[in-house]
């Protein structure tokens, strides 16, 4: 692809553009190749266990390295039908964990009542804060909202330092960020038997696999202590994903085949056995059904005979369903793998 056309708006636009250019790769097995040679395929699910939620991509954030490619223009957002097609189908299973996220999830007008639906049946719901968000004038009362109904926070963060959370999330980003951890931990979250839940997410300000989790975490913890005064209860380290955003960068810098091969060189079958799409179902915002959150974002639904829709959940046929897999999934199987909830192994 001649890096002439890496600027134009279109590049990359479609998710089949983006499958071709993760197949064409000749650096690496195909993904499915690699799988098969560790007896793990095909990859089947083991029970769902967590309900993910996608509801919008609107944000008010445009991160670079968003696999989402969520900001403010974004006009995907989840109805209220399709909101409530979540629920009814929450309310068929036991599924105990409800994962909201986006975009900026609590900017859908109905978050709040998925929220509240959600912890009626009795289930633990997570919500994926962007931590800016809270900061916004509309949302002035939703950090006592989300302690008052028991949501774990999980929340991106970069780095502790401001210019590597700027250079990845935008000018000022970072001190908002610091802001809103305050005003998290001034309520109780993070702070040690309050039962309010706050983890961060950390992934790599460029083309490169994450540290340790445990390192990585202690450090965290220690330079925010000393320096903010902020707490919080866990790190989670999350591989950057070659979709999206990332895909573009990775071209455009000239790195794609270097991290793909670095990817595919990490290839850990612990982790590729602990992979988060196999106790996980992904609902997109037009209530699409998903493997995965990156499945979603390159238009993969759940195949092999699954239902592929909200409106049709059938909870025997999706909890072994087969996993539809591509050579992006790479990014979930290097080193000690990676997760919406960190490393798997």
């Amino acid at each position: 692809m001649p890096l002439t056309l890496l600027g134009q708006q279109n590049l990359l636009a479609s998710s089949s553009e983006q499958l071709k250019v993760l197949a064409d790769s000749r650096t690496h097995l195909p993904f499915e190749a690699q799988m098969g040679q560790a007896g793990l395929s095909p990859l089947c699910a083991t029970g769902i266990t967590t309900f993910q939620i996608n509801v919008g991509k609107l944000c008010n954030q445009t991160c670079r390295h968003c696999h989402v490619d969520a900001g403010p223009d974004r006009k995907e957002i989840m109805s209220r039908e399709t909101v409530e097609q979540c629920v009814a189908a929450l309310a068929k299973t036991d599924i105990q964990t409800i994962d909201i996220t986006g975009g900026a999830p609590e900017l859908n007008p109905h978050f709040r009542w998925l929220v509240e639906r959600a912890r009626e049946l009795g289930r633990h719901v997570m919500d994926r804060c962007n931590l800016s968000v809270l900061l916004l004038p509309s949302q002035a009362d939703l950090v006592e909202f989300l302690a008052s109904h028991r949501v774990e926070i999980i929340a991106s963060l970069p780095s502790y330092r401001a210019n590597q959370t700027d250079s990845q999330r935008g000018d000022g980003i970072f001190e908002k960020s610091i802001e809103a951890l305050r005003l998290l931990n001034r309520v109780g979250y993070g702070r040690p038997d309050s039962g309010l839940i706050l983890n961060l997410v950390y992934n790599p300000v460029g083309a490169f696999l994450p540290p340790k989790q445990a390192a990585i975490e202690a450090q965290f913890k220690k330079q925010l202590r000393a320096q903010y005064g902020i707490e919080f209860n866990r790190l989670y380290t999350i591989t950057n994903m070659p979709i999206s955003r990332f895909l573009e960068f990775l071209l455009e810098s000239g790195n794609y085949d270097q991290y793909m091969t670095r990817l595919a060189n990490a290839f850990n079958p612990a982790a590729a056995a602990g992979v988060m799409c196999r106790s996980t179902l992904s609902v997109g915002w037009d209530g699409t059904l998903y493997d995965c959150d990156f499945n979603q974002m390159l238009d993969l639904p759940v195949d092999h005979g699954a239902p592929s829709h909200i409106r049709d959940f059938d909870p025997i046929l999706l909890h072994h369903r087969q996993i539809v897999t591509r050579n992006h999934c790479y990014g979930c199987t290097a080193g000690s793998g990676s997760s919406c909830s960190g490393a798997t192994s």
